[in-house]
């Protein structure tokens, strides 16, 4: 008895020829298309997908999105679960090996994290020739590739050697981050600091000064992780697919890492929260956005952190640090943009406009806000946004390295150019 089978049945009008390719997960190969052809020497039929808006690259069991319903998991557990009561570690490990830690795996993988935090003084060297006012963003891509130069056994593939790999890359991003934001204001490096967890060893290289000893605030260390749980993955985004083209290459992660970080310093991607508050900013108090918004209806003005290429529902991350801001605002004090976002947020979710566009707060809206208020400046949001998200390039260039339907990237193109011409020399063109 044969097996039923979803198949696409194709009519080529071209040549009446009819061609019947398998339908599996919602999609087709797109190799089977290259059997349409017109000729015998025809390449065959290609997809033009620009910017890969349909076009599925791989196969993942690390993060799932449901934009239409705004349902965001990584390997299965709701992103609200593990951001109200995991740790961005633990998180970190779950995205990496597909289950959560038992307490002995998880108390190792933490020790591991924290004892990989210190880097080769030769990389503070390299640090300090930065010119005094370079963007931290510019010193982290830099400083994340010079790493491969420590570390040369990186380009095996082997599981200890990518544990490894992965174990220094979480580890020392944070190390790395608030470096470039030391160097970026001429303060001395404040060096990691075993006793405190991830967020708080952070807080700490970031702002000790002469303390003997930094004492992080719970409040803020809480919403520093969960910021960083927030943004551990998000499936194949920009950032993500150069780490896995990169990777496809056979590069070491850090290259590949690298270059995942030269990809989120766009502005339309890991700046998109520094965008917010310049247009909250621009706005400047309540009882102007309601003219901000008829301007944006109107086409004379842009809304930032409304829609996503994703979500067509409420960005399930933008609900949580919505609810944590007020938490950090009774810490730092309130940031006087959360009125103007709240109220825009609101005019926004009644208004049909917004409504039928499906034009929802995402992420960017509120995380922009929250980092002002706990002091980060406008130019270490991508770094954040960066030392957030590692976890998730590794899972991906790891689960890529793995996967033996994978080869080196290299899309097709459809070639628009001049035919064949004869070269004139210069002297007598």
């Amino acid at each position: 008895m044969s097996e039923t089978r979803d198949t696409l049945t194709i009519t080529d009008n071209r040549t009446g020829r009819t061609y019947e390719l398998p339908v599996e997960d919602g999609s087709i190969r797109a190799m089977d298309l290259r059997q349409i052809k017109v000729a015998d020497d025809d390449f065959g039929l290609l997809t033009y997908d620009p910017g890969f808006k349909n076009t599925a690259s791989c196969r993942s069991s690390i993060c799932f999105i449901d934009g239409d319903v705004g349902i965001l998991r990584y390997r299965g557990y709701p992103i609200e679960q593990l951001a109200e009561s995991s740790s961005f570690l633990e998180v970190a490990y779950l995205i990496i090996h597909g289950e959560l830690p038992t307490p002995e795996q998880h108390e190792q993988w933490v020790y591991e994290i924290t004892h990989h935090t210190f880097i080769h003084e030769n990389i503070k060297q390299f640090m300090d020739g930065f010119h005094h006012d370079a963007h931290p963003m510019g010193m982290l891509v830099s400083t994340v590739g010079a790493l491969s130069t420590f570390y040369p056994e990186a380009k095996g593939t082997g599981a200890e050697t990518r544990h490894m790999q992965i174990v220094r890359l979480i580890a020392k991003f944070p190390t790395l981050a608030a470096f470039a934001y030391r160097h970026s204001i001429g303060m001395r490096y404040a060096y990691p600091d075993n006793d405190l967890s991830f967020a708080g060893n952070f807080l700490n290289m970031m702002w000790k000064t002469t303390e003997l000893k930094y004492e992080p605030d719970p409040v803020l260390e809480r919403a520093m992780d969960v910021l960083l749980i927030l943004h551990a993955d998000h499936e194949q985004n920009c950032s993500t697919t150069t780490m896995r083209v990169i990777g496809s290459s056979d590069a070491d992660p850090y290259s590949a890492s690298a270059g995942a970080c030269a990809a989120l310093y766009g502005r339309k991607h890991g700046g998109a929260n520094e965008a917010v508050l310049n247009m909250l900013q621009d706005i400047g108090s309540v009882d102007k956005v309601a003219e901000a918004v008829a301007a944006a209806k109107a086409g004379e003005y842009r809304l930032m952190g409304f829609g996503h290429r994703v979500y067509k529902n409420y960005d399930p991350r933008a609900k949580i640090v919505r609810e944590l801001a007020h938490e950090v605002f009774d810490i730092t004090g309130k940031n006087p943009l959360i009125d103007i976002a709240v109220e825009l947020e609101r005019i926004a979710l009644e208004d049909e406009y917004f409504v039928s566009r499906k034009l929802y707060p995402n992420v960017d809206f509120y995380s922009g806000i929250i980092y002002q208020a706990m002091g980060f400046p406008v130019s270490m949001f991508p770094v954040l946004f960066a030392m957030g998200r590692i976890p998730g390039w590794l899972a991906h260039w790891q689960e890529h390295v793995l996967d033996e339907e994978q080869a080196i990237s290299r899309p097709r193109q459809l070639y628009t150019g001049a035919d064949e011409r004869d070269y004139v020399p210069l002297s007598l063109r």
